[in-house]
């Protein structure tokens, strides 16, 4: 029964489930599936510990349940590319990380395209990239020749092809049932041709298929935001079986015949994809690899696959910054995460020696803690005794935050200690410290 609970609430996947594998269960199985599948399916792009999930989705709009695997960014590199360039890229999008409100943001995958339409030299990039890395790989071309070069150095690891048309849907189809790969299937702005071209691939043996209505910017901008709207409409309202794919998105188009700035050009490319990003796109193709393009493209689809049921929390319990001893500052905080790591990011650059005691808020701000009575004098005593702060510290005192004041008075009575009002913004905890602070407690 608690796995059954655990499973409803999509905490677990079926196949955690090992009995149901046994040959006696497999109607069950099935019976099972029919009712929890979503209804966009789930692909797998790569393979190890590097894979991505893509789709998966259960429900249209967020507020309705949680959205699940977060939409992967991959940058793009050419057959055309002289070495350096290359390389330079490879490594910049297997280096590229930030670390935001305590989790690790990336980019997800490399789209290796041909230009030169040459089997031989996109095989070479094919390679030279193999050689580099093992992150996953979409593989660019309509010429079915120079995808299965690609797929003969890499078609092991599962890559995705990129793309199947009308007009080489069957020569695509071959490589991807031979290679177990994945295939993307492309269709600008007809959505019935789309469904054509799934349902034929589907009768043909091709299982995971990930769907691209076409990108583009400018004047047709209208069209591909009501295209991705509508597929995933169609997919998770009306259950249309054709249309239930991971959807792609190639903002990458916002470069075909641009001839301005780079950084306008950049810029465009940005826009388009964060529209993406909140309009079902489940992958993205891109060429910017600049900072200011991909990180607050990686922020903002952190934000978008938090779940709305709870905020963002921390685990409770005493910090340390620096190397504090028992006459050094004793302050609090909420655990609520973006309030915590904004808190820990002032304390450390300014090299602050202190504990830090983490409050069980249930992920609310200090502010919003307050007024929820989520955080009272009761609780921050109770986590000074849970947590044995007497032990670290032997003065009297303890900085609160300043919009937790109102809470001073209780908890002078509460603990005995002698609270100090510290600032409003964590920013102002340095000189706070270095101009009040003194471990003797005053008479």
């Amino acid at each position: 029964m608690a796995f059954a609970t655990r499973l409803v609430n999509r905490e677990v996947i079926l196949d955690k489930c090992s009995p149901l594998f046994q040959e006696k269960n497999r109607a069950a199985f099935d019976k099972l599936w029919q009712l929890l599948k979503p209804p966009v399916r789930e692909v797998v792009i790569g393979s190890g510990d590097r894979a991505k999930k893509v789709g998966g989705k259960l429900v249209m709009y967020r507020h309705e349940f949680t959205y699940v695997n977060p939409t992967v960014i991959a940058i793009d590199v050419t057959d055309d590319m002289d070495e350096d360039t290359f390389k330079s890229r490879v490594k910049g999008v297997d280096g590229f990380t930030y670390i935001y409100i305590g989790r690790n943001l990336s980019l997800d995958m490399v789209a290796i395209r041909s230009i030169t339409n040459d089997p031989q030299r996109f095989g070479a990039a094919v390679k030279r990239f193999a050689e580099m890395t093992n992150l996953p790989a979409i593989l660019c071309s309509f010429n079915p020749e120079v995808i299965e070069n690609g797929l003969m150095i890499i078609g092991k690891n599962r890559p995705l092809i990129y793309a199947a048309s009308k007009e080489n849907w069957k020569e695509m189809a071959d490589l991807a049932i031979m290679y177990h790969c994945p295939l993307a299937v492309f269709a600008p702005n007809d959505l019935e041709l789309l469904k054509s071209l799934t349902r034929t691939l589907l009768e043909y043996g091709v299982e995971d298929l990930v769907l691209d209505p076409g990108t583009f910017p400018g004047e047709g901008l209208s069209d591909t935001l009501n295209n991705f709207t509508m597929i995933r409409r169609l997919a998770c309202v009306d259950e249309d079986p054709l249309l239930g794919f991971p959807l792609l998105g190639v903002p990458l188009t916002a470069w075909i015949g641009y001839q301005g700035q780079p950084d306008i050009g950049t810029w465009h490319e940005t826009w388009l994809a964060s529209m993406l990003l909140v309009r079902y796109a489940d992958a993205l193709i891109m060429h910017s690899l600049d900072g200011w393009s991909q990180l607050p493209l990686t922020i903002l689809r952190e934000n978008i696959y938090t779940d709305p049921r709870k905020p963002v929390a921390v685990e409770p319990g005493l910090r340390t910054f620096g190397s504090p001893g028992e006459s050094s500052p004793l302050l609090f905080t909420s655990n609520f995460a973006l309030t915590y790591y904004t808190v820990a990011s002032d304390l450390e650059s300014a090299k602050v020696d202190c504990y830090l005691l983490v409050i069980d808020t249930e992920g609310l701000s200090v502010e919003s803690a307050v007024a929820g009575r989520k955080l009272t004098a009761d609780k921050v005593s109770e986590a000074i005794k849970e947590y044995k702060v007497a032990e670290k510290v032997k003065h009297k005192k303890l900085i609160i935050p300043g919009r937790a004041a109102r809470l001073s008075g209780e908890l002078e009575e509460i603990t005995g200690l002698e609270i100090m009002v510290g600032p409003m913004d964590s920013s102002g905890i340095v000189k706070f410290v270095s101009e009040k602070w003194s471990p003797q407690t005053t008479a």
